[in-house]
């Protein structure tokens, strides 16, 4: 029978420890001002409310404390909630004069509201916007502030252990040995924070480094008292207890390379039985890193914009607009798969782009006036100028220009592919001049093993990104890296404050291709791609239609490493599929938007490593 830290059983198939989802706290504060006065011998006495949008319907999420007398208030009581960046989160604040100790809404003097998506304030960290009355007319000149902060310990603590003459558990083996960590819970129960992998046939095991979030670990206080439990793994799940001990986050990280900890393994029943018992092994923690792991949200905070273009398939394909079996046939509802591909994945997209201004550009049509097929037009017909405002302007576009073309052929994608990528590259070319300019200190080295480059850049570098013209020195995966692992100089310091020192903002370039069929260049694609990897960029496909997408599945690169007709290897997995007809009836929506945008949660961060 297996030995359990406070005579408690682990669950049996209990969920991966350390599973990651797009998802974070928020705290929002709220301010008013200049707030109309419903008292005739005092002020207001507002308090703020904050509903939330739930199947079409505004729900109550929480209210502030009421401030009395107060035209400018200042709530101490924050709105703290869940961020799903793949989510279009709709908010809408509402402040009321309080009269009486009712709680009805409706007991209560309306002074204005304001309604936005959760994204638009995260994206610009602060914003103040004119209060509306039930009308939409203002509110006088009431104004509301609301400010964003993220609720997060961004520290990760990675850790590299090994094992030495541990007890003997298999009969006609050796032990098959594995750690389990566990940290005191609310209810003072040991509870799981990560199991390593399991080590065969082997009394001194060494483990993979591994590593997890502080807060999982300990809480952030880093001296907590951590359980380290040592199994000889069974395959009918009565692992045999080896021996434990206890540590602390503080303690561990005594542990330098070269200059390791080591813990006495004990089994506490041979210990009260065997006089002479000194222990069943020893753990070796060969170094402990406590590292900074910067979220997408801290990108979105620190200035980071997400560059949004739009690539429409035009070939023959897919049928004749006017005919309604067609998939660019626009219903009665004004829709179709094509557009709600759009809406869906640009409505989230929108709220991280300052200007809200995108290229939508088309390919596989015969353009007027000579009619020659085309890969890479503007939707608008305006080459110089493809940019069109906000989803809506992309729609309009849409629609506008089905009439003046020709579907004709082949899909060619590479075209688009690396229209994106050059506009990339240019960025890096841009600000490569003001680069080489710049000098730092060398060699800080990443918890992959990677070596940093200098706090600003000193060479020219591929997976650079800036906006151009407005830039100053800051590639991206080097600035990834040197966030991972600032020295002590920077301790405690945030992405944005880095971000703004640098005078910078991060770009990101996010391509949105909707197609109906197979791929004609398939290995011009591929090496287009393979070459993008190395950018800041993420493309993602929608197959619409019931046509055979093998040739999108491979492409994403999810269960493969994705390689151009010459061999060489994609730096990462940048292209994310979703066949449409899996997410066509409403009720699907969210999981469509979740599952098409699910590969953009962590930019800057994936390309940390390149």
């Amino acid at each position: 029978m297996a030995y359990i830290p406070g005579g408690g059983t682990p669950a049996v198939g209990a969920a991966p420890v350390g599973s990651q989802y797009c998802v974070c706290k928020v705290e929002l504060s709220v301010s008013g001002q200049n707030l109309l006065d419903r008292d005739v011998t005092s002020k207001s006495d507002p308090f703020c409310v904050l509903f939330t949008e739930n199947n079409g319907r505004w729900m109550e999420y929480d209210r502030t404390e009421t401030a009395i007398n107060n035209l400018n208030p200042a709530f101490s009581k924050k709105f703290v909630l869940d961020y799903h960046f793949e989510e279009v989160q709709k908010l809408k604040f509402a402040l009321f004069d309080q009269d009486k100790s009712s709680t009805q809404l409706d007991e209560h003097d309306f002074l204005g509201q304001f309604s936005c998506s959760l994204g638009t304030i995260v994206s610009s960290k602060k914003i103040t916007r004119p209060l509306l009355l039930m009308n939409d007319k203002p509110a006088g000149k009431g104004q509301i502030t609301i400010a964003a902060q993220e609720l997060s310990d961004n520290q990760v603590v990675t850790l590299s252990l090994a094992g030495r003459k541990l007890d003997k558990k298999d009969l006609f083996g050796k032990s098959d040995p594995f750690l389990e960590f566990y940290k005191p819970g609310d209810d003072g129960k040991w509870m799981l924070v990560h199991r390593t992998e399991v080590i065969k046939y082997t009394l001194d095991p060494v483990w993979k480094p591994f590593t997890v979030p502080l807060v999982s670990l300990c809480d952030g206080d880093l001296e907590k008292p951590i359980q380290v439990m040592c199994y000889d793994y069974d395959n009918d799940g009565g692992h045999d207890f080896i021996g434990e001990f206890q540590t602390s986050v503080s303690q561990m990280c005594e542990a330098r390379d070269g200059v390791p900890l080591e813990f006495e393994c004990i089994n506490p029943k041979k210990q009260r039985k065997k006089k002479n018992y000194k222990n069943s092994g020893i753990i070796i923690l060969r170094s402990c890193k406590i590292n900074r792991d910067y979220s997408f949200l801290d990108y979105i905070l620190g200035g980071c914009q997400l560059m949004f273009t739009v690539g429409i398939d035009f070939t023959a394909s897919n049928g004749n607009p006017l005919d309604p079996s067609s998939l660019h046939y626009i219903n009665p509802m004004g829709t179709n798969e094509y557009l709600s591909a759009i809406w869906a994945v640009g409505q989230i997209i929108q709220d991280y782009d300052s200007d809200k201004m995108f290229p939508a550009l088309g390919f596989g049509a015969q353009l007027p006036p000579d009619w020659k097929v085309s890969h890479e037009f503007a939707i608008n017909f305006n080459p110089t100028n493809p940019f069109c405002s906000g989803v809506d302007g992309i729609a309009q576009a849409y629609s506008a220009c089905l009439p003046h073309i020709r579907f004709y052929g082949p899909t060619n994608f590479s075209p688009i592919v690396n229209h994106v990528a050059r506009f990339a590259a240019q960025a890096t070319q841009q600000q490569t001049a003001t680069s080489l300019q710049a000098s730092g200190e060398p060699g800080l080295e990443t918890s992959c093993g990677c070596k940093a480059i200098n706090p600003v850049v000193t060479e020219p570098s591929p997976t650079s990104v800036l906006e151009v013209g407005r830039w100053t020195p800051g590639v991206v995966v080097e600035l990834k890296r040197l966030l991972d692992n600032l020295d002590s100089a920077w301790s405690g310091r945030g992405a944005q404050d880095l971000l703004a020192e640098a005078g910078h903002m991060v770009q990101y370039f996010i391509l949105l291709i909707i197609t109906d069929g197979v791929i004609s260049d398939m290995e011009e694609t591929r090496h287009a791609v393979v070459q993008a990897s190395k950018l800041p960029m993420s493309i993602i496909i929608v197959g619409v239609g019931n046509a055979d997408f093998a040739a999108m599945e491979f492409l994403d690169g999810d269960s493969r490493t994705l390689r151009s007709h010459t061999g060489e290897e994609a730096a990462r997995d940048i292209v994310q599929f979703v066949p449409f007809r899996e997410f066509r009836n409403t009720e699907n929506e969210a999981h469509f938007r979740m599952a098409s945008t699910s590969g953009l949660a962590a930019p800057p961060c994936s390309w940390r490593c390149l």
